[in-house]
């Protein structure tokens, strides 16, 4: 059998989004923390005489393996950027549901290059020419393929490490709507956020779950009165996970749909887990953590 190499796409959950103005070309300057889980989508790449994608898992039949797909797109970007002919058999295994604010494509995208870099051999390039390919990709491509606890500003390009955060427990859960993320914006009102940066904290610092969920605390997400005009159903959301046993935080991650809740225990987080499917089987949830580590 030929040689394989995979990278997981890791789901991101954006702890808190501030819009703090808008550019002149339309797009929205942001500031968020992006922290990302254990689990998630996987990509398993193979050595081959031209590019394909094969999608599967539980989410595949809402993707199609086309070329515009951005596992494709972000294979061949990566080549073009090296100059190689080379290339590979791609597999998507879709854990993950599809536009559901945690990753999707940008984290399929972002994994797909690290896979590849493995490879081919090609682990060490410059960060400036990968960062520069995954914003042509995508404004949430960059952040996923750093894969590291993110303070996040302009339109997603800016990226510096957002520090040591506790593995804090995590429960995702997503009601299987769709937001865009152009008509959130639409449907947003008001003025802007003022810039409050992200302290990254000391590297020698021990944070515990409940000194992060102070800090957040202080922060907000900018975009869930927006989301929730799009699809009010992420209010029932956030109103069921915020009434679960050991709840330190719920909150919309992103534009949503997706929603997230903070625990500082894993019990906590699989015993919601179970209540979610009991309660509102129609909606998806995932019990994980947080993690640290780049790859």
């Amino acid at each position: 059998m030929p040689a394989t190499d995979f990278a997981t796409a890791s789901a991101k959950s954006k702890l808190y989004l501030h819009v703090v103005g808008k550019r002149a070309d339309g797009y929205h300057r942001l500031e968020s923390l992006v922290a990302f889980a254990r689990h998630g989508d996987v990509v398993t790449v193979a050595p081959a005489a031209k590019f394909s994608l094969v999608i599967e898992g539980p989410f595949a039949a809402k993707l199609a393996a086309d070329e515009d797909n951005l596992v494709l797109r972000a294979a061949r970007g990566l080549a073009k950027l090296l100059g190689t002919r080379k290339a590979a058999a791609i597999t998507l295994t879709k854990n993950l549901p599809v536009a559901s604010g945690i990753g999707g494509g940008s984290a399929d995208a972002a994994a797909t290059i690290r896979a590849l870099q493995w490879l081919w051999n090609k682990r060490d390039l410059d960060w400036k020419p990968l960062a520069e390919l995954a914003l042509s990709l995508g404004a949430d491509v960059p952040v996923c393929l750093y894969d590291r606890t993110s303070y996040v500003s302009g339109i997603g390009e800016k990226l510096r490490h957002g520090g040591a955060l506790p593995s804090a427990d995590l429960l995702l859960v997503n009601p299987g709507v769709a937001t865009p993320t152009p008509q959130v914006f639409t449907a947003r009102a008001g003025g802007f956020s003022p810039s409050d940066p992200w302290e990254t904290p000391p590297a020698t610092t021990k944070m515990t779950t409940r000194q992060l969920v102070a800090l957040l605390k202080k922060r907000r997400n900018d975009l869930t009165e927006p989301a929730i005009k799009v699809a009010p159903v992420i209010q029932e959301v956030l109103q069921a996970i915020d009434k679960t046993r050991g709840c330190l935080l719920a909150r919309l991650s992103g534009s949503g749909a997706t929603c997230f809740v903070l625990y500082a225990a894993a019990a906590s987080a699989e015993a919601a887990k179970a209540t979610n499917r009991k309660v509102h089987p129609n909606w998806w949830a995932m019990a994980t953590k947080i993690k640290n580590d780049a790859f």
